[in-house]
């Protein structure tokens, strides 16, 4: 028998995955908040989208609003909860779903930040795997239709990443890379808490940026200045995760030590993060960051997070985090209103 799956929150990232799971045959349920984007799948059924490459498909889908769970009580529970929740909802989702898991099942955090602790407060550690989804760069663009500002990544760039807690093997970490890789390329590791923190230093160099500036992230790369507050941003990320004991990744396809000397002042390095950043961004499409699409939209981001994240991680370490705590707080006057999104908030910092 297939597992049940639920995905709950079948946003940008959740609806991505979860599309290519259901058109394969499996067994998913959809369960989201947005009143309209359940009706709009009902109706029509999921459909998804690519910048190139990949031909735009519509699946039929199961989705169901949060007020209709409650009915799932009487039929055979979930044995996977993919949580695709922004971070400030990952608990009461977690808590909403764990009633309607098998004895067996457990949750998966398929999202930003570093959200498996809070799962496990609610579930406990043995119901709990994460998934990164690195430079997946996808959106919600509509009700019901996921578009991916990119081709695939394929072999030249492994999207999914899935990890257990405890790093070592499990077949239950191998049945989620099978069903990730339905949608793209897909890879077991034992390196969970790396690759989680370097997927945070991702988003903390790109998100809170667009977000506050209101740019494109290959128009934030595109300006000197504020593609060297990135390095900065990112330097400080890469320092408090080092210092956490985190053996980093990758970031954006750059060594973390080059990132983390570029953006405290060597040459160098510099020279060679910005001749990365500047061609990887030639490569991309049109793409607003998450948070930037939150900001657009009017909703709460993830700042807190991210960058407040870094920020607060770092106090009891004595590392000093100014470049993230200053963009938590930009980023905050934005949300509520007081600021309106502008590279200025940034170049006046005189900070990069």
């Amino acid at each position: 028998m297939k597992p049940r799956i639920a995905i709950v929150g079948a946003g940008a990232v959740g609806g991505y995955a979860g599309s290519y799971m259901a058109a394969a045959g499996e067994d998913v349920t959809f369960i989201d908040p947005w009143p309209e984007h359940v009706e709009a799948m009902r109706a029509n059924g999921l459909r998804v989208t690519h910048l190139r490459d990949v031909v735009e498909f519509t699946t039929p889908v199961r989705a169901i609003h949060l007020t209709e769970l409650q009915n799932e009580a009487k039929g055979r529970p979930f044995d996977i909860a993919f949580i695709c929740m922004k971070s400030y909802d990952t608990e009461w989702a977690t808590v909403m779903i764990r009633q309607y898991l098998a004895p067996g099942g457990f949750c998966v955090s398929l999202q930003n930040c570093m959200n498996e602790e809070t799962i496990a407060g609610v579930v406990g550690w043995g119901r709990v795997l994460g998934t990164i989804a690195s430079s997946i760069t996808v959106e919600l663009m509509v009700p019901g239709n996921i578009h991916r500002n990119s081709g695939k990544g394929g072999a030249a760039h492994t999207v999914y990443r899935v990890g257990e807690p405890h790093g070592r093997p499990t077949e239950r970490a191998k049945e989620i890379v099978r069903l990730c890789a339905l949608s793209d390329s897909a890879t077991l590791t034992e390196n969970l808490w790396g690759e989680r923190w370097s997927k945070l230093v991702t988003n903390v160099m790109g998100n809170g940026m667009s977000a506050c500036t209101g740019l494109l992230s290959r128009d934030v790369v595109a300006d000197d200045q504020l593609r060297a507050f990135t390095a900065r941003l990112g330097a400080e990320a890469i320092r408090v995760g080092q210092a956490l004991g985190y053996s980093l990744e990758e970031i954006l396809h750059i060594d973390p030590e080059v990132i983390a000397r570029a953006g405290e002042g060597d040459a160098q390095a510099r020279a060679e993060y910005d001749r990365k950043r500047i061609a990887e961004s030639a490569r991309g499409g049109a793409h607003r960051p998450s948070m930037g699409q939150d900001m657009v939209k009017g909703r709460r981001t993830e700042i807190e997070f991210l960058n407040g994240f870094v920020a607060d991680r770092a106090a009891p370490l004595g590392i000093p985090t100014p470049a993230n705590a200053a963009l938590t707080e930009i980023v905050k006057k934005v949300e509520r209103g007081e600021l309106q999104p502008d590279p200025k908030h940034i170049l006046d910092l005189r900070m990069n």
